[in-house]
C-alpha cells in the first residue's frame, strides 16, 4: 500500500464509516452518495490487499485488519488536519495569528481586562470568542476548535493544563418564581435534596467531578441530591426551571445575564465560590497561548462584581 496513492478524503471517509459503520449515515455526514463511500473502501480495501469492513443485510463491522488502520490513521489524521488548519490560519491572519477563546461562562466582563491587555500587546492578532456549552465542556478544546478556555475548576483532565485563576464568583440558586424556595432569603446546598436538579447534559459527556462542583450530588447531611432533568445549554435549562421541572445552582452571572420574571434568584452562602481558570490542551500551547497565561497570572484573583438578585430575579 503505497501512501501516496491516499487522498485524506478517502481517510475521512474510511474513519468516519469506521465510526458510524453505516454507509448511509456516512455518506449523509459527509454530503456525499453511497456509491462514493462504497467505492472509496474498495479502493482502500484493494490497496491494502484484504477487507476493512465486513458488510451483511444487517450490519456493518470491521475487520481485524480495519480496526488495526482505524488505530493507525486516527490520531494521526486528526494532528494532520490541526495542523494543516493551523497553517491556513497563519495564512489568513499574518504572522501574528489567531486566538480562539472558548468560555463556558455565559459573560465576557470578568475577562475583558485580560482580552484588552492581550490584544495591547499584540494589536494586529485576531481573538475569536466562543460560548462552550457545558453539555460537552472539553470537547471544542480537544478537537481543536478553540486554543484555549476559560472554564471552572476543579479541571482534572490528564490531557489538558489548567493555567491561571482567573477570577472567583458565589453560586445562586435558580428556582422558579412560584416555587417554595423563590420567597427564602437564603438557600443551602442541603435544600437540593428536597427537591430534583439538573445534571449537565444528557449525552453525558461532563465528568461528574466537574458536575458536583456545580451541583453536588450529596447535601452535607449525605442524603442524594437526585438529578430529574437535563440540559445542554442554559437556554434549555432555564426554560425548564421556569416551568417547574427541577431547580439547580448557577454561577452568579447569570442573575444579571438571564433576568426574567418566571424565574428567582436565591443567595447560597453555604456555597464555596466558584474559581474559573483558563486551560488548554497538553503539548499544544503556542507563543499567543504561553503570553496569554502569563498575562493572566499578573492580575489579581478577585471575586467578580455581583448584583445582588430581589425575589424577581431582576
Amino acid at each position: 500500500m503505497d501512501p501516496r496513492d491516499i487522498e485524506l478524503r478517502d481517510i475521512e471517509i474510511f474513519l468516519t464509516l469506521s465510526t458510524e459503520l453505516h454507509f448511509g449515515r456516512t455518506a449523509e455526514r459527509l454530503y456525499l452518495s453511497q456509491a462514493r463511500v462504497s467505492q472509496v473502501i474498495r479502493k482502500l480495501e484493494n490497496q491494502v490487499g484484504g477487507k476493512l469492513f465486513e458488510r451483511s443485510s444487517r450490519a456493518v463491522t470491521l475487520t481485524a485488519i480495519g480496526r488495526r488502520l482505524y488505530e493507525d490513521l486516527h490520531t494521526n489524521y486528526h494532528d494532520l488536519r490541526a495542523s494543516l488548519d493551523r497553517a491556513a490560519r497563519s495564512a489568513r491572519y499574518g504572522e501574528h495569528g489567531l486566538l480562539r477563546v472558548g468560555v463556558t461562562s455565559s459573560s465576557l466582563e470578568e475577562i475583558r481586562p485580560l482580552l484588552k491587555m492581550f490584544q495591547g500587546r499584540y494589536p494586529n492578532c485576531g481573538v475569536h470568542i466562543e460560548h462552550v456549552h457545558f453539555g460537552n465542556p472539553f470537547g471544542a478544546l480537544r478537537a481543536d476548535d478553540i486554543d484555549v478556555l476559560v472554564s471552572w475548576l476543579p479541571i482534572e483532565e490528564p490531557d489538558l493544563v489548567v493555567g491561571p485563576v482567573l477570577y472567583e464568583e458565589p453560586f445562586l440558586l435558580l428556582v422558579a418564581a412560584d416555587h417554595p424556595l423563590a420567597t427564602r432569603q437564603s438557600a443551602s446546598y442541603e435544600d437540593l435534596a428536597d427537591y430534583g436538579v439538573f445534571g449537565a447534559g444528557t449525552a453525558q459527556q461532563a465528568p461528574e467531578y466537574w458536575q458536583a462542583a456545580a451541583v453536588p450530588f450529596t447535601s452535607p447531611s449525605g442524603r442524594a441530591i437526585v438529578r430529574t432533568a437535563h440540559a445542554d445549554t442554559f437556554q434549555d435549562m432555564i426554560m425548564l426551571v421556569a416551568s417547574g421541572k427541577a431547580i439547580t445552582p448557577v454561577h452568579a452571572h447569570a442573575a444579571v445575564h438571564y433576568s426574567r420574571p418566571d424565574v428567582a434568584y436565591v443567595p447560597m452562602p453555604d456555597a464555596p465560590p466558584a474559581r474559573w481558570a483558563l486551560l488548554w490542551r497538553r503539548g499544544a500551547d503556542n507563543s499567543l497561548i504561553r503570553d496569554l497565561a502569563a498575562l493572566a497570572a499578573t492580575l489579581p484573583t478577585a471575586p467578580a462584581p455581583v448584583r445582588t438578585p430581589d425575589k424577581s430575579g431582576l
